[in-house]
């Protein structure tokens, strides 16, 4: 030691030592942990919250589509593709049908159609390609298929033991009798 320098006590070195090792022990772990992190999926890439399918707008096919024939009413038109989504004062004659779907873990889906009217008379429509009802109806089902459809039709063996297991129940019926249950009269003047 230098003649100098004050001398420590030993208690006052001994909580300068645990002071040192508890920082060297906290910078270990922040070391660990940022190394960890870069490794380990974190909580949002596990977990993801539950969106609500969006759906937005009319569902147009082509069978309905095909339908639209030059010359109908708008009466006719509304009544086969319901109210269009968009009109427009300044565009009178042009109503759009848009459909938009979104739905979580799938592309979005837009559709669109639009009637031109000539006075009240339909005079042509535009339109993007539109499924048919059994292909929309399908592109809404997302379950997972099964691989194999249980059989539904029993063996023989199954039948007869089926058969078996009714007889011995229906050979000794039970006796049901009714529960004779009295009940007080509803008006107190009743009873006398």
């Amino acid at each position: 030691m230098h003649p100098s320098a004050p001398a420590l006590e030993p208690h006052a070195w001994s909580r300068r030592v645990a002071a040192a090792l508890v920082l060297l022990a906290a910078a270990a772990s922040q070391l660990a942990c940022s190394s960890l992190g870069a490794k380990l999926p974190s909580v949002t890439d596990v977990v993801t919250p539950y969106r609500i399918d969006i759906l937005q707008g009319n569902v147009v096919t082509s069978e309905q589509a095909q339908a639209l024939q030059p010359g109908m009413s708008r009466l006719q038109v509304r009544d086969l593709l319901g109210s269009p989504l968009l009109t427009s004062v300044f565009h009178a004659d042009r109503w759009d049908y848009v459909f938009t779907f979104k739905r979580q873990g799938q592309e979005p889906q837009r559709r669109k159609l639009t009637v031109f009217f000539k006075g009240e008379a339909l005079e042509r429509i535009e339109a993007d390609a539109l499924p048919s009802e059994a292909e929309f109806v399908a592109s809404l089902d997302v379950r997972k298929t099964p691989g194999k459809a249980p059989v539904l039709q029993a063996t023989e063996e199954q039948l007869k033991d089926f058969q078996q297991r009714n007889a011995v129940s229906a050979a000794a019926p039970t006796p049901v009798t009714a529960p004779t249950t009295v009940y007080p009269p509803l008006e107190a003047g009743a009873a006398r």
